[in-house]
């Protein structure tokens, strides 16, 4: 596997959210990106109607690590700032 610049994993990642956000905008809520922690961690920070709602981890972690993990498979953990 050929490691991304911290530019092209930036890139990638916003491309996954990108990819996520039609689905969080169609209920009311939204995504954001926050950081990058080295390699390995991504901040989000879920905004609107996914601040309250009681599926948001599940929504974090089927959804929106799933599709991080897809564009940069380095990626090992997705951490909501609320």
């Amino acid at each position: 596997m050929t490691t991304m610049t911290p530019e092209q994993l930036k890139a990638n990642i916003e491309k996954a959210l990108d990819e996520i956000r039609p689905f969080l905008q169609s209920d009311g809520g939204d995504i954001s990106l926050v950081s990058i922690d080295g390699d390995s961690s991504v901040k989000v920070k879920l905004e609107g109607a996914c601040v309250g709602c009681s599926v948001n981890q599940m929504t974090l972690k089927s959804g929106v690590e799933m599709t991080i993990k897809k564009y940069a498979p380095q990626i090992q953990e997705v951490i909501n700032l609320s």
